[in-house]
């Protein structure tokens, strides 16, 4: 019997990174465990995408600033990337977006890969047969078990988010859990399950929420870090030493850096509550 191919996945995590820590990379490593486990998936690529300057939350540094510490995070790692394409946008950019956008790119560049070989073995016939949901970029074409996935990978507080009042457009749900699927890290005192029993946009979608539990106990947070850092504690260990390196060169993280954006609403909440 002919072993079940594997469907291609690509994780992509997006957030403030503000800083990066171990625990954003470890989480790239949990989800590709625990795909890869249930024997249907094989995780091809992990992807980084720091939150543009326009989200307005506090304490939030430059974007450039946090990009180039991802980019210094994962230099080590030959499977996860940092793109910086949501960072340059000049307003903020709805996460649903984000995917949508690294979605199309991923499928443009399957489809540029599946041109070269047509090209070599019959021409332009399996081009003219291509579904009418690759050449325009569908999220549909997921579903496609010959064409790689994107998930959005993340954790319990961002399935919590989504209960937030105007903080997520309930479309922008929809479409992440439907049409491309969420990896969720579950840590101490979080209760994913929960999370999606209570919901029913997350009920309607729940075979699509995979939920990856650490079992060892750790409680890192960029928050726990910048508190550290503006207070002259040592974070060694809890970041990768580029990281750190980067931080103490420019200057990072102080109590001043900490007061920016204070009492300006979040840039969601500014653009949801004022449509509604």
């Amino acid at each position: 019997m002919e072993p079940m191919k594997r469907i291609r996945v690509v994780l992509l995590a997006c957030g403030s990174f503000n800083p990066i820590t171990n625990m954003h990379l470890r989480m790239f490593e949990l989800a590709r465990d625990h795909l890869e486990d249930t024997g249907k998936y094989k995780v091809i690529q992990g992807m980084i995408s720091p939150v543009g300057d326009g989200y307005k939350k506090k304490g939030l540094i430059e974007a450039h600033h946090r990009v180039k510490m991802a980019q210094l995070a994962t230099e080590s790692s030959d499977w996860i990337r940092v793109t910086d394409w949501e960072s340059q946008q000049p307003e903020w950019v709805e996460t649903a977006k984000v995917v949508r956008h690294h979605h199309s790119e991923l499928l443009a560049t399957q489809q540029n890969d599946n041109d070269e070989v047509d090209t070599v073995k019959c021409g332009k016939r399996r081009r003219l047969e291509e579904p009418e949901c690759v050449i325009q970029g569908s999220p549909d074409c997921s579903t496609r078990k010959d064409m790689p996935q994107l998930k959005l990978l993340c954790g319990a507080d961002v399935l919590e988010s989504f209960g937030v009042p105007n903080l997520w457009k309930p479309e922008d749900i929809a479409e992440i859990t439907g049409h491309h699927g969420i990896v969720c890290i579950t840590r101490g005192g979080s209760d994913a399950e929960r999370l999606i029993q209570q919901s029913d946009a997350l009920w309607e979608n729940r075979k699509n929420i995979y939920i990856a539990r650490e079992w060892v106990t750790n409680d890192i947070s960029a928050t726990h870090v910048r508190r550290a850092l503006r207070r002259g504690q040592s974070v060694r260990y809890l970041l990768s030493d580029p990281v750190l390196w980067y931080i103490q060169q420019k200057g990072l993280y102080s109590a001043e850096s900490e007061k920016k954006n204070a009492g300006v609403m979040l840039a969601p909440l500014q653009r949801y509550s004022t449509a509604s």
